[in-house]
């Protein structure tokens, strides 16, 4: 499969279909492993990268879950293609930097991520749309045992799997969901949620993860304790944390209806007007306001059925996908100018939103 397969399907998780899909746009849970007896990559002089690449490499790319699977080495693809994969949340910021010694292999659903010495010799992941942390950690535990049966992996009978960063000691595992949380942002309960998880031992991070902001309204919910704690335990906690947040925000938004149907509706429909008629648009105005649209759309002030096209401009608008689908190298204003009309493209049969229906619905609940 090649990059440009890859990037004309939208991948599974992407799709939205999952459970709670409304509010939980993804669940992903990341394994870090090493190998016994070599550096870790961030120590490793260019030789044994190379010999961990050879080692770890032929494994992944025989395992059956990698049939038709996209697969290749870091310094065989631009630096555009690398960024779209970060769009994607296929491959890290860290990893888009790597070069020689470095390689990734992907499904052909985009639902499982492993990078070849990123950080770590092996960081694999699994993404699901929707609250689907259990069915993710199954994929992701099963890679595991796969590879543990033909790799050494780096462990110590008191501490667990080691890791090149001292917090990911342990199990390894870092699980994760990312959250659409607008109307906890516009009623300014958002501080006192990202608080309230900080206290029960949960990290709150940015659309791209650690030090980024969360643009969109997009917040990614992960567990920081990877020690002393057995995976099932993990994922049991931050389901039911998960969970509560679901629940403030389906909330928040009802009271929001009933409270201030003005301010709602002023977002909303400005956050239309705008996409619907902008010649230039930035990508994180862009990202802020499809929030708004796509908040809409779960409140049903938009037909249910310009969800997925909501949810395809969040990935498409980005600036590596923009200048993947161009013919040319855009500069930052041309961009803005071919995102904006995208946009008013994929737009052009979307009504205006209807307050009506939405104040008498009073919304659509959850995804089940």
């Amino acid at each position: 499969m090649t990059i440009n397969n890859l990037l004309n399907s939208p991948g599974e998780w992407l799709r939205g279909d999952g459970p709670h899909s409304n509010i939980v746009v993804s669940s992903r849970v990341r394994i870090a492993r090493n190998l016994r007896n070599f550096p870790f990559p961030g120590w490793a002089k260019k030789a044994d990268r190379i010999s961990v690449l050879e080692c770890v490499k032929p494994a992944v790319d025989a395992l059956p879950e990698m049939g038709e699977a996209y697969s290749i080495f870091s310094q065989d693809f631009s630096a555009l293609e690398k960024q779209v994969l970060v769009e994607r949340h296929l491959i890290s910021r860290e990893h888009a930097a790597k070069g020689l010694g470095s390689a990734v292999v992907m499904n052909k659903k985009q639902t499982l991520s492993i990078m070849i010495n990123e950080e770590d010799h092996l960081r694999m992941q699994s993404i699901r749309s929707g609250l689907n942390l259990k069915s993710a950690f199954k994929l992701i535990d099963k890679v595991d045992t796969e590879l543990a049966d033909k790799l050494d992996f780096a462990f110590h009978p008191q501490l667990g799997f080691l890791t090149a960063c001292p917090t990911n000691v342990g199990t390894g595992m870092r699980a994760s969901a990312m959250m659409h949380l607008p109307a906890l942002v516009l009623s300014e309960q958002i501080n006192q949620v990202i608080q309230a998880v900080s206290k029960v031992g949960l990290a709150v991070r940015g659309l791209y993860g650690e030090g980024t902001e969360a643009l969109g309204n997009l917040f990614q919910i992960s567990n920081q304790v990877t020690l002393g704690e057995a995976e099932g335990d993990i994922i049991t906690r931050l389901n039911k944390v998960i969970e509560q947040i679901i629940h403030h925000e389906v909330n928040a938004r009802q009271g929001l209806l009933q409270k201030k149907p003005v301010t709602l509706l002023d977002n909303v429909g400005r956050a239309y007007g705008v996409l619907r008629y902008a010649h230039s648009m930035a990508s994180k105005e862009a990202l802020n306001l499809l929030s708004y649209l796509k908040l809409g759309v779960d409140l049903a002030f938009f037909p249910e059925e310009f969800q997925h096209v909501i949810d395809a401009l969040f990935i498409e608008t980005q600036p590596a996908h923009l200048q993947k689908g161009s013919a040319k190298k855009l500069q930052a204003e041309e961009r803005d100018t071919l995102r904006a009309q995208i946009i008013r493209g994929k737009l052009v049969s979307f009504p205006p939103p209807d307050a009506d229906r939405a104040l008498a619905g009073g919304g659509s609940p959850p995804a089940e």
